[in-house]
């Protein structure tokens, strides 16, 4: 049976999803993650009902720069060990920007490839690792297409006022304007919605995806109308180790007055702040839950106030609001979080089951609502296996 392969690769991680070729696949036929390709490798392994198949460690035994493709090779490895009914005809791969150009599902070569290499310094905590594993996919099964799904293609169709910044325009034209991220999941959930109720991915709907990476999505007949995240994925929301919306005159002073350059700068809004930077404690959402320090509950507390902040601004672009969905990891699961931020947000019309809210049902506004509130869980891997089989034709 034919199937397609998804990679999405961060810095020290590697999630690979099978797919069968044809229309959106709810279920994949197994997915494989590993993490901390840097040390003690965690492997999982789960099959097409998300049962466990594997949970253990391994080692990879190789090189640091080498980390990725062993990893990549081990996958197909244990498909082709265990899964040998299926044919992998393609690779599909999340990649985070894709700038100005890639602006639909690409079929990816060399000359492609090096344009998103370019790309790199507007997505610095993904885009190496998504441009390294197209190479190591080459590598290892050369004959097979590779596909771009981009996480930026999502909002083009957003008009020129949301995306373009008060810059000189040859600034603008030369490529810096706000893009959006996030687009699979956001993609996959208007797909959900339609399936969910007749006609409701055509309602005023803002989408947030909360999670480490967060960002919010006002949806309009389906369309990106404007987003939370702009040039970068640094922009917006606070997220676990990212400060989200800054004054750039910070930057200047930090520059300045503490002599910083631009590489250490990068690293402190990416790789310090967010979270991590105002609790001091972690960019894991759980354990600031579980903490009782006061810098720990700002950090919290923060983030709902600004995805409520983010809200009413996403509300003015739709011109009022409809429906609003929560994804993404904390999105799903973080029913304390849902709930204050539909408190800070009930001047909208937002009123919650709290119960239904409680257990993360499906639909969990009350029959008072004027706002309807969904939890849906995202797929983006989902998406991309549906685009690639529209590339490949299979």
């Amino acid at each position: 049976m034919q199937t397609v392969l998804t990679i999405n690769a961060g810095s020290s991680s590697l999630k690979a999803t099978l797919f069968l070729t044809g229309p959106v696949q709810e279920q994949p036929i197994v997915q494989i993650k590993l993490g901390n390709l840097l040390g003690n490798t965690r492997l999982s392994i789960k099959d097409a009902d998300g049962s466990t198949l594997v949970e253990d460690h391994i080692d990879l035994n190789c090189d640091e720069d080498e980390r990725h493709h062993s990893a990549l090779d081990f996958v197909l490895n244990w498909i082709a060990e265990n899964r040998s009914q299926y044919h992998i005809t393609a690779f599909g791969h999340r990649i985070v920007h894709g700038g100005k150009h890639f602006l639909t599902p690409t079929l990816l070569d060399q000359k492609s490839v090096e344009h998103l290499k370019t790309l790199i310094p507007l997505a610095p905590l993904h885009q190496p690792y998504n441009t390294l594993l197209i190479d190591c996919c080459h590598a290892l099964m050369p004959s097979l297409p590779q596909i771009g799904c981009f996480d930026t293609m999502f909002h083009a169709s957003q008009s020129d006022l949301e995306r373009h910044y008060a810059l000189p325009r040859e600034l603008t034209e030369s490529g810096i304007q706000r893009y959006g991220f996030h687009g699979l999941s956001y993609e996959y959930i208007v797909y959900r919605l339609g399936q969910i109720r007749p006609r409701a991915e055509k309602r005023k709907t803002v989408i947030c995806h909360l999670g480490a990476g967060a960002s919010m999505c006002a949806v309009k007949e389906g369309k990106s109308v404007a987003s939370s995240m702009g040039f970068t994925a640094v922009d917006g929301l606070p997220m676990g180790s990212r400060c989200g919306s800054i004054d750039p005159g910070v930057i200047l002073y930090l520059e300045r007055n503490y002599q910083m350059t631009p590489d250490q700068i990068e690293h402190l809004i990416y790789k310090e702040s967010g979270w991590l930077g105002v609790s001091g404690e972690s960019s894991d959402m759980i354990r600031l839950k579980r903490s009782n320090s006061p810098e720990a509950q700002e950090a919290i507390a923060m983030f709902a106030y600004r995805i409520a902040l983010e809200l009413g601004r996403l509300t003015a672009a739709l011109g009022g609001l409809e429906q609003l969905i929560f994804t993404g990891g904390v999105g799903e699961n973080d029913a304390e979080l849902r709930a204050t931020v539909c408190e800070q947000s009930a001047w909208l019309g937002i009123q919650l089951d709290t119960e239904a809210n409680r257990s993360s049902a499906l639909n969990i506004n009350s029959e008072n609502s004027s706002v309807a509130v969904w939890v849906i869980p995202t797929n983006e891997e989902a998406m991309i296996a549906h685009h690639v089989t529209e590339v490949i034709g299979a």
